[in-house]
C-alpha cells in the first residue's frame, strides 16, 4: 500500500486519525481496485467528491462471490473463502500480503487478551479444517504457533485427548483458551461435564448446517451450565474483510480501533 498506509492503520490514536486514514484508504482503493473503481463509475460517484467517511460508498458484499475484488493484481498470495453455508455460493478474498493480515489479528487478539505467549490455545474447528481457504484456520494456526506451548494444537475428532488436556492444564493453572465452532462446543458440552472455571471459551459462530440454529443466549446458557462458568466469549470475523471483533460476555462485541 502507498505511503506506508498499511502501517498507519495500526497507529490510529483518535477519531481524527481514523477519519483521515479511512479517506486515504478509500482513495487508494478507488484508484487501484478495478472492481471498486467500476462500481463507483456505475453509481456516478467521483472519488474527489468524497470528503467524509459517511459518504464512502460500500461495495455490495455479493461482489466477493462474483468478482475478483483486489487492489494488487499479483497472482501470488492466498485465496481465503467463506464457509459457504448459504445457497448463493462462497465469497473469495484474494490476499497478496499475508503479513498485514497477521499483524492485524495478532494486535487485535492482544488488545483484548494480552500477550499471546502466556496462553495455551486449543482449537476445536472440525468443519473449518476439512475445507481449504479458511481465514479462521490460518489465524488460529498462527495463534497456536505464537503461544509456543506444547499442548497448543487443533483437536479435530480426538475429543478424549482434548478433555484430558483441558483437565491437565487447569490443574497446572495454565492460562488456556478453547476456541471452537458452535456446534462442536455444544457436542462437547452435551457429552462431558467439565469444570472449566478458569478457562476462556471462545465460540466462533454458527452450526454450519450440522445442527439446528439457536439464539446466542440459549447457546451460552447451555455452555455455561455444562462448563461451570459465568461468561462465554465470542469471536466474529468476516472473510471479506479479514476482520475480527471479540465479546467477553453478553453478546457485546468490540472492535479494534
Amino acid at each position: 500500500m502507498i505511503d506506508n498506509l498499511d502501517l498507519d492503520i495500526f497507529n490510529i490514536c483518535n477519531v481524527d486519525d481514523f477519519h483521515e486514514i479511512a479517506l486515504k484508504i478509500f482513495r487508494y482503493q478507488a484508484q487501484t481496485n478495478n472492481v471498486y473503481k467500476d462500481y463507483l463509475t456505475h453509481i456516478n460517484i467521483n472519488p474527489v467528491d468524497i470528503n467524509s467517511i459517511n459518504k464512502i460508498p460500500f461495495l455490495p458484499i455479493e461482489f466477493f462471490k462474483t468478482h475478483k475484488v483486489r487492489c494488487n493484481q499479483s497472482t501470488n498470495g492466498i485465496i481465503f473463502t467463506s464457509s459457504g453455508t448459504s445457497k448463493e455460493g462462497v465469497s473469495k478474498h484474494y490476499v497478496s500480503d499475508l503479513s498485514l493480515y497477521e499483524l492485524s489479528f495478532i494486535k487485535t487478539f492482544e488488545l483484548f487478551y494480552g500477550d499471546i505467549s502466556q496462553y495455551c490455545i486449543l482449537a476445536l474447528l472440525p468443519n473449518y479444517l476439512e475445507r481449504k481457504g479458511s481465514s479462521l484456520v490460518y489465524m488460529t494456526k498462527k495463534f497456536i504457533e505464537k503461544t509456543k506451548h506444547p499442548n497448543s494444537d487443533f483437536y479435530l475428532y480426538d475429543t478424549e485427548k482434548l478433555v484430558s488436556t483441558l483437565i491437565d492444564l487447569k490443574q497446572k493453572n495454565q492460562k488456556t483458551i478453547l476456541i471452537g465452532v458452535t456446534y462442536a462446543l455444544l457436542d462437547l458440552a452435551e457429552n462431558y461435564k467439565l469444570n472449566l472455571e478458569n478457562v476462556i471459551v471462545i465460540e466462533t459462530g454458527g452450526m454450519k448446517g450440522k445442527r439446528k440454529e439457536i439464539i446466542r443466549k440459549e447457546l451460552h446458557s447451555k455452555l455455561k451450565k455444562s462448563f461451570n462458568f459465568s461468561n462465554i466469549h465470542s469471536e466474529y470475523g468476516m472473510t471479506e474483510m479479514l476482520s475480527q471483533s471479540y465479546s467477553k460476555g453478553n453478546g457485546q462485541f468490540l472492535c479494534p480501533p
